[in-house]
Parts: structure tokens; sequence; C-alpha cells
């Protein structure tokens, strides 16, 4: 039988230790390296096993003053499938009466902005092409729950109705149906998640601690040429939202 994770059995003594109300809700918990020490592990191994408790809901940490014993907070579900929202009448989807789901959301869109490099590369254009950037900031029962940075290409959208994504006939209908109205057909989504601790600028966005886990996700889109028309990075605090991915299957 596998032998356990040495950073999950630490996280399990520390959640009894928690939960028996040795550390109260608000108290400090010793430094992390003095808890390496008396677990007799090394300070990343530690460093993974209060990281879980943070996913879990039973810590918070602080910036620059430590590690907080918090009350449990239920992380609600966020499903990301476009199956799901095919057809819905907003980028948020047909999910959006799940709970949890974000309700509202803000934009903000520059035109011309010169792509940096690593954009550049997303979209298969050269370095220093005009772009539309667009900032979101999606809100569930008014609290912030995910950001976006999207990113498309002028070149296929300038001089068309749909070139600001939140304004004209089609604002706030979705990349998918909005490149549709000017006969660019999207055939593929691209995402790719990873952990990341959220910055000063996100954590003032979210409501979050500077440092606090979130997942980061780098979609793009393609049309059916393989051309991508659409790049973003997408912000989800995970002390807040499990997110999970659903899949429609074909069958022959």
């Amino acid at each position: 039988m596998p032998r356990e994770a040495p950073y999950l059995a630490v996280a399990a003594a520390l959640r009894a230790r928690i939960l028996a109300g040795e550390w109260p809700m608000g108290a400090r918990l010793p430094a992390r390296a003095r808890l390496a020490v008396e677990y007799g592990v090394g300070r990343n191994v530690m460093q993974r096993a209060m990281d879980r408790l943070i996913i879990d809901g039973l810590l918070e940490g602080r910036a620059g003053s430590g590690t907080y014993v918090r009350a449990p907070r239920e992380r609600l579900r966020l499903i990301r499938s476009r199956h799901r929202e095919r057809g819905a009448d907003s980028p948020l989807g047909s999910a959006m009466r799940e709970r949890g789901r974000a309700d509202a959301w803000d934009a903000h869109s520059r035109v011309r902005v010169p792509a940096p490099d690593a954009i550049a590369e997303r979209l298969a254009i050269s370095p220093g092409d005009r772009c539309v950037r667009t900032h979101y900031e999606f809100l569930a029962d008014g609290h912030p729950v995910q950001l976006s940075a999207s990113w498309e290409p002028m070149a296929v959208t300038d001089g068309t109705p749909i070139v600001l994504p939140e304004r004209g006939p089609l604002a706030g209908k979705g990349v998918v149906e909005r490149m549709r109205s000017i006969g660019v057909v999207i055939s593929t989504v691209v995402e790719v998640p990873r952990p990341a601790r959220a910055t000063q600028a996100q954590a003032n966005l979210l409501g979050i601690s500077p440092g606090d886990l979130v997942l980061q996700i780098e979609r793009t889109i393609y049309d059916t040429d393989r051309r991508p028309v659409e790049t973003a990075d997408i912000v989800i605090p995970d002390v807040r939202r499990e997110v999970v991915y659903e899949f429609g299957v074909d069958w022959p």
C-alpha cells in the first residue's frame, strides 16, 4: 500500500490539533521553521502542509505576519465547461444560476495596446502588434470571485462592431458568439491551470491577503483554422472556489 505523502501526514496532525482547540480561532500558529523541527520534516514539507490547511479554510496566511487559525469556510464549486455554457446569453454561461456562480461583472477595455512578448507568442502575432485588452472583475453576491485579463488581436476585430467586448450590439455575449457574428468560428479552447500566490494588486481586488493561494488559468481560444483569436489570464482565489472541469463526450 502506498505510503502517505509526508506533508499530508503533517497536515492531518496539525488539523487534529486545531480542531481540538489547541490554537483557538484567530490565534497565530508557531513559526513554520519551529513546527518543521517539531515534526522532524523540512521547511518545504511544512509549507505544503500549511498550504493544504489554507486551502481547506482552517488557516489564513497573512503576509509579513504569520499563519492564523480561522473558522472553516465553505469552498463553493465553480464549474468550467464550454459544453455547459454553449448557447448562453452572457460570458458567465448557462450555469450562472449555480450557487456561488458569478452573477455580475465589471469590465474596462483599452484599444491599440501593443502586445507584450508573452501575449504575442500566445496569439501567434508579432510583439507590439495592436490588441484590445480588457480587464474583468467578476462578482458573486457582491463579492469578488474572479479576475481576468483578456487580449484580442485587432487584426481580427478592427473595424467591426465587436472590437470592444463589452460595448456594441453583442456586448457581454462572450467570445464565441461575438466572433461568429463576423464570420470567425471558434473550434477549440485550451486552458492551462497553474497554482500561484496572489500579488498585492490581485489581493486588493479579490479581498484576500497578498500571498494567498490562487489558481491562475491561461486560456487561449482558436478558430477553425487554428488561429488564436483571444487569450486571457484568469485568477481565482483558491480559498473561496473549488474549480471543477466538466467534459462532454461525443459517442460514436
